[in-house]
């Protein structure tokens, strides 16, 4: 299959306009699950090391559980300013959307039982075909419009016995995915100059 540079310009403009939604974004329109389903499949057609497929996806959706979740998180963020007393800023963030998505996901990392073709030298690199997994699906998510959130302000141990997942399981992404009132069109971190955008001319060297 080839693509054309119109194709190739849409999957361009798709890249450079994908957000992290926060809640203080999300509105409560549902979605469909079609739609949901185009977003998870996303997920299972990621690369990955040695044809591993070493993912499992739960989709959260019960309020109940979502507000567990949101302990967990909130006990988390309150830890974890003591990190960033001289930048007062961070007591403003919003900084996940799990009570106000309407769908949440869970991804997770399936450790392996043996040796697994291409991870004999680097063994992380089937928790990094995981996060291509998300990437697609953020992607993916973006060309329906759809919002996604990525909180890492968790504790991985207390979320798997929050969702009953047993220890052969590694949380790599907590997902928050829901419409949004807007995608802005700068990163909103890096409109409050948290960071600064990083270029070509800078990252890049050639030997």
């Amino acid at each position: 299959m080839q693509f054309n540079k119109k194709q190739s310009q849409i999957l361009n403009d798709i890249i450079i306009a994908r957000r992290d939604i926060r809640g203080n974004n999300f509105i409560s329109k549902k979605i469909k699950k079609k739609h949901l389903n185009k977003i998870l499949q996303a997920g299972l057609d990621a690369p990955s090391v040695g044809f591993s497929q070493p993912w499992k996806f739960i989709v959260i959706k019960d309020e109940e559980v979502k507000n567990k979740v949101y302990k967990n998180f909130k006990k988390e963020y309150d830890k974890s300013k003591k990190y960033f007393k001289n930048r007062p800023i961070y007591n403003t963030l919003k900084l996940e959307g799990i009570k106000e998505a309407p769908v949440n996901i869970a991804v997770y990392y399936k450790k392996p039982n043996k040796k697994i073709l291409g991870q004999t030298s680097q063994k992380q690199m089937g928790k990094y075909s995981v996060v291509c997994a998300i990437q697609n699906m953020w992607l993916m998510a973006r060309s329906l419009n759809i919002g996604i959130g990525w909180v890492s302000i968790l504790n991985p141990k207390k979320v798997n016995e929050l969702l009953d997942v047993s220890n052969e399981y590694k949380l790599i992404g907590y997902l928050c995915v829901g419409y949004p009132k807007e995608f802005l069109n700068t990163p909103e971190l890096q409109t409050m100059k948290w960071n600064k955008k990083m270029n070509l001319k800078t990252t890049v060297t050639y030997i």
